[in-house]
């Protein structure tokens, strides 16, 4: 992939050019300290990546997104976590990364960028999937959950309510938003007001199943897709 790293700050630009140099498939075509000169370049260039610093002086990161069309895959690199609501509200942004930049991390977001096409807003639906992450968008924050750490969503009117191992979260959507986003081989639609993680299941008693302390109402067209998925003896 051909890429461009755009950081007002030269030590960012060099920490993140030297780990592009340790990943084959990245190609770093030039480096800009400041954005509106990689305006110019992306407009006559193939750029495959860009590695974007949001906080810029005069021409910010996001001045960039809105002057550029048909933007490329972007990783925001960053030293301030405020900015991630605003950042996901472009398709275009695959990752965030918060400074100092680990090579871990860093390997991680190529991996999304490689292998996963542009995600979709965050503040569309207040609900975004990445990996085994869900992320919700709650007064204006990104809060992440564990998706294997779910037990139960359930629909109150235009929220949800996500029940986790350790937290309850109520987000603003709707039950067909979650279920398009949590994995089939966990998740299942029991009832129009419930989704469960079928991991999670203590007990089965005529058309309820028991998860945790929830007892949850099995509709008879969803209860023969439930059995399906039970290793019965």
């Amino acid at each position: 992939m051909n890429c461009i790293i755009i950081d007002d700050e030269a030590a960012a630009r060099m920490i993140i050019h030297h780990l592009c140099s340790n990943v084959e498939e990245l190609n770093v075509l030039k480096e800009f300290s400041n954005a509106i000169q990689a305006v110019k370049y992306f407009n006559l260039n193939e750029v495959d990546l860009i590695f974007l610093d949001i906080h810029m002086p005069a021409f910010t990161g996001f001045d960039f997104l809105q002057t550029i069309s048909d933007p490329p895959k972007i990783i925001v690199t960053t030293s301030d976590k405020n900015f991630a609501i605003d950042a996901f509200e472009y398709d275009c942004i695959v990752d965030y990364l918060v400074k100092p930049i680990h090579e871990e991390r860093f390997l991680k977001a190529i991996s999304k960028a490689k292998n996963k096409t542009k995600i979709s807003s965050v503040s569309n639906d207040d609900l975004e999937s990445l990996d085994n992450d869900l992320y919700v968008n709650i007064d204006r924050r990104l809060i992440k959950i564990d998706i294997p750490s779910i037990y139960l969503v359930e629909a109150n009117g235009d929220y949800i309510k996500i029940k986790t191992e350790e937290k309850n979260y109520t987000v603003h959507s709707t039950l067909k938003k979650i279920e398009d986003k949590l994995p089939d081989s966990l998740f299942l639609k029991v009832h129009r007001s419930f989704i469960i993680n079928t991991k999670k299941i203590i007990d089965i008693e005529g058309n309820s199943v028991l998860i945790k302390k929830d007892v949850i109402p099995v509709s008879r067209s969803n209860r023969a897709e439930l059995m399906n998925r039970l290793n019965l003896l």
